[in-house]
């Protein structure tokens, strides 16, 4: 939204900030990705694990399909997912109490426990970005990403986080990209 009072931005700087934003939350994402991946296969989990055991520890107990949801992936990879937690005895398997039909996955004081380790030790790292900035900027760089993530989600929900992929690359019969 634009300020009242302020200048309008020409479609070249607002094209430049574009281009600007995207290469920097692509370089933090990239960063973020590493460094879970490197801080959390530590413990004998996937990312893809320790996220499903993030949603369960702050939703509770859920459906498979809500958790794949949740997770972004389709239902035989949250599947794949949910069993290997399960082995390693990090969720487990309820009947669901609203459908006797349905399961429920909830997690255990183990998985709990993990979680909470990682993320811990996740958040300890953001300690020390933080450590030096005042507050105003801490504040306001923590609303920006939110800001972010909400009209990057909304986009994602209504289906143009990407856009169509028809008209760029052209598609095959079945609709995939060719």
């Amino acid at each position: 939204m634009a300020n009242p009072g302020s200048k309008p931005i020409s479609n070249s700087a607002l094209r430049q900030d574009a281009e600007t934003l995207h290469a920097a939350v692509s370089n933090l994402v990239r960063i973020y990705q590493f460094r879970d991946r490197d801080k959390i296969c530590c413990y004998d989990v996937s990312v893809t694990q320790c996220y499903a055991l993030e949603v369960l520890a702050e939703r509770g107990p859920s459906r498979s399909q809500a958790l794949a949801e949740a997770l972004r992936l389709d239902k035989s990879t949250t599947t794949r997912v949910v069993d290997a937690l399960v082995r390693k005895g990090y969720v487990e398997r309820l009947p669901d109490p609203e459908d006797a039909r349905a399961v429920s996955l909830r997690i255990t004081r183990e998985g709990r426990k993990l979680y909470e380790k990682i993320n811990g030790e996740l958040i300890e790292q953001q300690l020390d970005l933080l450590r030096d900035l005042d507050p105003r900027v801490r504040a306001g760089a923590t609303e920006l990403i939110q800001r972010l993530a909400r009209a990057a989600q909304s986009r994602f929900v209504s289906g143009v986080s990407v856009g169509s992929c028809a008209p760029a690359c052209g598609t095959d019969e079945s609709g995939k990209c060719g």
